[in-house]
């Protein structure tokens, strides 16, 4: 593999935008691809994306596009970050640019609707097999307005090539960003998925005014159903608590940055998930998760009753209260097992 000098980054929202001004600050040639023509105008003429990133000012040297084939055009890697219910067909037509296979990085943190797969294994579906072992994924607490301001952020990469993921480790490393390898695609991938359905719940508990203690033992006892899922599907328990699980579970938990936590608190004020989704412009991953994680539960036979509360409550029409006073009531059980 050669040394990094380009990458296409594929996604133009909060986290895609800070990640390419953060690898752009490094030197490297970045090309950000985005879907509204309207961000690609404002990166390439003003320096800015007011539509997901406002306020932040973007390197001159970052260029914006929105044709896939000029974004990958020469490029010694892809970092690819839209919503996961647009990964298969944004893949699908990035397949279909690609003259050679190149490494390639997911940042989504979600899983996909209706085939409960996890972003590489829809890549290994879409892309060549040549590229398969090449597929790597990077999660943990990051919020990126926090990152774009240079405060210090620290993420977890995963790949099955140990050598690639130690090059692009070194590739993204700053004195602000500081990036630690894994080899454990599954569990890296899902504890960034699912943290996102517990910080749902989490705002839920905030929004009714439940307390300190009622969120801290929601945040722990979703860890145990995160770590359950995990490990019934393969993944190494201990990853669940690293920076990709209890790290960003934490972060998303607690932070007011984080908009599947704000959406749990408005559900737990008492609106309707259709008011709170239609007025949002960013995607809040754990709504589009939540009933993906369910079926990954049932299909593995995993006990998740917080998730299936939080289903209840989007898609049920369950009130918060009465889903928060089903769960209070399950039978007594050790903590462990």
């Amino acid at each position: 593999m050669q040394t990094v000098k380009k990458l296409s980054i594929i996604g133009a929202g909060a986290w895609g935008t800070a990640l390419a001004k953060h690898l752009a600050e490094k030197g490297l040639e970045i090309c950000l691809w985005a879907y509204e023509q309207d961000v690609v105008d404002a990166i390439n003429t003003v320096h800015q994306n007011p539509m997901f990133l406002k306020g932040i000012d973007l390197p001159t040297s970052l260029k914006a596009t929105s044709s896939l084939a000029k974004a990958i055009s020469a490029c010694d890697g892809i970092l690819f970050v839209v919503p996961s219910h647009v990964t298969r067909p944004v893949l699908q037509n990035l397949a279909c640019c690609l003259s050679k296979p190149v490494p390639l990085i997911s940042a989504t943190k979600g899983i996909e609707e209706g085939t409960a797969k996890l972003m590489t294994q829809v890549m290994e579906d879409v892309l060549p097999a040549s590229m398969h072992n090449w597929l790597m994924a990077l999660s943990g607490p990051s919020f990126a307005t926090e990152l774009s301001a240079g405060l210090p952020t620290a993420v977890c990469l995963a790949g099955p090539d140990k050598q690639l993921v130690q090059q692009f480790q070194q590739t993204f490393m700053s004195p602000v960003f500081r990036v630690y390898t894994d080899t454990d695609l599954v569990g890296v991938q899902l504890g960034g998925a699912l943290k996102n359905v517990m910080a749902l719940a989490a705002g839920v508990v905030d929004g009714l005014e439940l307390g300190l203690n009622a969120r801290a033992a929601l945040i722990t006892r979703g860890l145990t159903e995160i770590v359950r899922l995990g490990t019934a599907m393969g993944a190494n328990p201990q990853t669940f608590y690293g920076l990709s699980g209890v790290g960003d579970l934490m972060l998303t938990c607690t932070g007011t940055l984080s908009r599947n936590h704000s959406v749990g608190v408005r559900l737990g004020k008492g609106e309707a998930l259709e008011t709170i989704v239609g007025g949002m412009q960013a995607v809040a991953e754990g709504v589009r998760t939540a009933p993906a994680a369910l079926g990954l539960a049932r299909q593995y036979g995993v006990d998740m009753p917080i998730t299936q509360e939080i289903n209840a409550v989007l898609f049920e029409h369950k009130s918060c209260r009465k889903a928060v006073s089903d769960l209070m009531g399950r039978a007594a059980k050790p903590e462990k097992g």
